[in-house]
């Protein structure tokens, strides 16, 4: 009998050695995790001790009224850039693109919706702007550009990107960056080289003391109804479960019998609709877009997104309202020249200490 027990106390000994082993294995990587986001935090919070310092004789000097009109032009311009962020973030979720051309579909958008506010149908004029008059017609301005923009991007993705799908990855990246190029030559042909004035059309009534104006609450009640929608339609629709499934592993989500293209498609197209809206609310705050416009704002939108968390939307919209935040106190009570100088740099900081963004990376399943 001790001959038949032998080999079975050999087993349950070698087999608590390579469990043993695993949990030292977790344990070690549990506590390193630990000690890196311990390290992580004291950083930040000396960072934020820093700029408090910094920051703290100039908010005092120029008071609080100064302060928050700051924090309200902020928060309206994080808005604009969250929604932006959210089409990057959408696309690369799913398909691992970054699509350069989706800071030109938001110019596009601001592009197409101006002949559609001067239109005497309408009789948007900034004589008669600012009144309850214009909310039915600026809605339907809203919906046909949209819809138009939506569109404009599912032919992009259809001639441009889906035959690249399964081609190494520099290939679709450089074809998005020449169709950047190109919606912004299909612009400067339309409108030319220049600043175009953008009808003001929004109250510009201010309150609390002056420093919020009516023009920064819709911009951000606007932004608010656009992200809650799109997260209903996310969480609680077919299609929306099937974009999730999509970007979580894109090949069981075809065996579970889910149209990968329409999906795409769809994404594509809710994209350029949040891209559109952020174009014609950015023209409404600020009243001037012209052709160059994408790259910029683009620019800081796709930082905004990376900020977040690539692939995930709720990481996309913190990401933008920050930016926002970090963008208009730089502006306000720094220098506006180191603005973008600021914004990369505090992204190179975040990224070096938590490379997935603020509330994590979500891609696509190998």
């Amino acid at each position: 009998m001790g001959g038949g027990f032998g080999p079975l106390l050999s087993f349950l000994a070698t087999t608590r050695g390579g469990l043993d082993g695993h949990l030292v294995g977790a344990l070690r990587k549990a506590r390193s995790s630990v000690q890196s986001s311990l390290v992580t935090r004291v950083i930040g919070i000396a960072l934020a001790a820093v700029v408090i310092i910094y920051l703290s004789p100039k908010v005092y000097a120029l008071g609080p009224s100064y302060f928050l009109r700051i924090v309200a032009v902020g928060v309206a311009l994080g808005a604009i850039y969250a929604l932006i962020a959210i089409g990057y973030t959408m696309v690369y979720g799913i398909v691992e693109l970054i699509n350069f051309a989706h800071g030109d579909v938001f110019t596009l958008g601001a592009f197409i919706s101006l002949p559609l506010l001067v239109t005497p149908f309408w009789h948007l004029t900034e004589e008669t702007g600012g009144g309850w008059g214009i909310v039915l017609p600026l809605i339907a301005v809203f919906l046909i550009v949209m819809l138009i923009t939506g569109l404009i991007n599912v032919g992009i993705e259809r001639v441009a990107y889906r035959p690249l799908r399964n081609a190494p990855r520099l290939a679709p990246l450089i074809t998005a960056v020449g169709v950047s190029f190109f919606l912004e030559g299909v612009m400067y042909l339309w409108k030319g080289a220049v600043n175009l004035h953008y009808p003001d059309l929004l109250p510009s009534n201010r309150f609390v003391g002056g420093t919020f104006s009516a023009k920064d609450v819709i911009v951000i009640v606007a932004a608010v109804i656009l992200v809650a929608g799109l997260a209903f339609f996310v969480n609680q629709t077919k299609l929306g479960k099937a974009m999730r499934a999509t970007a979580q592993d894109r090949d069981a989500a075809r065996l579970m019998g889910i149209n990968i293209d329409r999906t795409i498609s769809a994404t594509f197209f809710i994209g350029a609709v949040l891209a559109a809206a952020g174009g014609i609310t950015y023209g409404l705050y600020i009243n001037s877009v012209n052709n160059g416009l994408g790259f910029p704002i683009g620019l800081v939108a796709f930082t905004a997104a990376v900020f977040g968390g690539i692939g995930n939307i709720p990481g996309a919209a913190l990401g933008g309202l920050i930016i926002g935040l970090i963008r208009a106190t730089n502006d306000g009570y720094v220098d506006p020249q180191w603005t973008d100088v600021v914004t990369f740099a505090i992204l190179i900081l975040v990224l070096t200490l938590r490379p997935t963004g603020l509330l994590g990376m979500r891609v696509p399943e190998k």
